[in-house]
């Protein structure tokens, strides 16, 4: 069995192809990894940086992304606005999205972490406040962080996936990956 972790940076497809256009200038995984028979467990957005995780072991990447196994996925969030305590509450307790109601999740506020310079920077403006909050899922919708912190008033400028269970992307530079 074979396990990659993979930082993937932004503007990166989590998939090795970019079928539907042909002659795409976008970049796929294809661009940094080439090993035969391994496959995302999960995805990530294309606005979305940190941990992807890949194998070639059916059933693992079913129990990675199934919101059945309940492993919890742990992002960094570069949030517009002050972060109330209401907000984060509301995060903690689960929000109703159209999807319908996500699981209760952990969030809090953190200190603006170490990271990498993202490629494009995130806008930086003077009058508007940002914060970093650092929240865990057990599920994995699409786009389901941006939708819960857009949903309580705090919009999305950045978003890392800082782990999976206890894999994590500590170490691993945008573009980089190792065995697990």
């Amino acid at each position: 069995m074979t396990v990659i972790l993979f930082n993937k940076p932004h503007g990166v497809l989590s998939q090795f192809t970019d079928k539907g256009t042909e002659g795409s200038p976008r970049p796929t995984l294809s661009s940094f990894i080439d090993l035969p028979g391994i496959y995302p467990a999960g995805r990530l957005d294309r606005d979305s940086e940190g941990l992807l995780v890949l194998t070639d072991d059916g059933k693992l990447q079913a129990r990675i992304a199934s919101p059945k196994f309940k492993r919890p996925k742990t992002y960094l969030a570069q949030v517009e606005g002050d972060p109330t305590e209401d907000q984060l509450a509301a995060l903690r307790g689960g929000v109703t999205l159209k999807d319908g109601p996500t699981r209760p999740a952990t969030a809090r506020r953190i200190a603006p972490p170490d990271l990498w310079e993202r490629d494009p920077p995130v806008r930086f403006r003077k009058t508007v406040p940002d914060a970093w909050l650092e929240i865990a899922l057990t599920e994995g919708r699409n786009r389901q962080v941006r939708r819960m912190c857009a949903h309580v008033g705090l919009p999305c400028l950045r978003l890392v996936r800082w782990s999976v269970g206890d894999w994590s992307v500590e170490g691993l530079a945008p573009g980089q990956w190792r065995h697990a």
